[in-house]
């Protein structure tokens, strides 16, 4: 059997991914009604919408199928996102790269498969609409281009998606999308006893940049605020701009010992930006610090609600 590869800039399509904030989410009629246009269309037992995670990939629509995930390393999808076209695998049994695959030989029994790759905005290949059936098949021109409309389908519903939990001006998680995946968060969190800390960021004068400068440059300096977040904290970090001047981190993993070195880390990246990039303006920022603690229930509104009393105060003394 033959793994998938790693797909280039690999963690930046896992980022796109969760920032969708669909992994683990319930059933939806948007995406259940395309996956069983597609098994009635083409006549097959199974027809899945997968998203290909970091170990796993999962099934947002499964329609013939109960498992809810398989492993990464055994999947189909996960060659199929490698390539730009459908990936078809006619017999697997014939085929070296899938015969001893465990989905092969046992349930589901895969002898012929076809996926049509995902892609969200960014040009990053998530997962796939894909085709099952128990015996070998062949897919011809006219059904590889119906697969492509099916699959275009998908891309519409994950990129409104998208435009629901982004911010338009920066780019980065707007305040619904870090709702979201703050709350999924601090649960897995809370579940694994691990601490959380949430960082909320207030740009300092932006009334000032906006007033003296124009717009465009308070629009540029959101934009370079976006950025320096993005450059600072780990990946494994939920930053988003919440609206106006006001930005927040959650930080999985990460107790009070160890937030005053990030901040050491952003404050200086802040020095760093202001004296190298010859922006007309300054970036300056009041921060609020709350933690979460893993033996309470999970609740990101109150730590919202802390971090942003501490950074008014923070801010009043300025």
């Amino acid at each position: 059997m033959q793994a998938p590869l790693i797909p280039e800039y690999e963690q930046q399509r896992l980022d796109g991914l969760r920032r969708l904030a669909i992994l683990d989410s319930t059933a939806e009629e948007r995406f259940d009604r395309i996956t069983r246009m597609a098994r009635n269309m083409f006549e097959v037992p199974i027809s899945l919408i997968s998203l290909v995670d970091e170990e796993r990939q999962w099934f947002k629509s499964r329609c013939g199928l109960d498992a809810q995930e398989t492993p990464r390393d055994i999947s189909f999808c996960g060659h199929a996102i490698l390539g730009e076209g459908i990936f078809v695998v006619e017999d697997a049994t014939r085929d070296l790269r899938f015969a001893d695959n465990p989905l092969v030989l046992g349930a589901p029994h895969i002898r012929f498969y076809a996926g049509c790759p995902l892609q969200i905005a960014g040009g990053h290949k998530v997962g796939t609409l894909c085709l099952i059936d128990r015996k070998p098949r062949q897919l011809g021109e006219r059904e590889r281009t119906l697969l492509t409309d099916l699959a275009g389908m998908v891309e519409h519903e994950l990129a409104a998606i998208q435009l629901a939990i982004l911010d338009e001006l920066t780019g980065i998680t707007n305040r619904r999308g870090f709702i979201m995946l703050g709350q999924k968060c601090l649960q897995l969190s809370h579940r694994q006893g691990r601490e959380a800390s949430l960082l909320f960021l207030d740009l300092n004068r932006f009334k000032e940049i906006n007033d003296t400068l124009g717009h465009e440059a308070g629009d540029d300096a959101l934009r370079q605020m976006a950025a320096l977040l993005s450059r600072v904290f780990r990946n494994a970090d939920i930053f988003a701009r919440l609206g106006g001047d006001e930005f927040v981190v959650l930080l999985p993993g990460m107790g009070p010992e160890l937030v005053s070195s990030v901040l050491a880390r952003f404050e200086g990246a802040l020095v760093s930006f202001n004296r190298e990039e010859g922006k007309p303006y300054q970036l300056l920022c009041s921060t609020g610090v709350a933690h979460y603690d893993p033996r309470l229930p999970p609740d990101l509104e109150s730590l919202l609600q802390q971090a942003d009393k501490q950074m008014y105060d923070h801010k009043k003394r300025r």
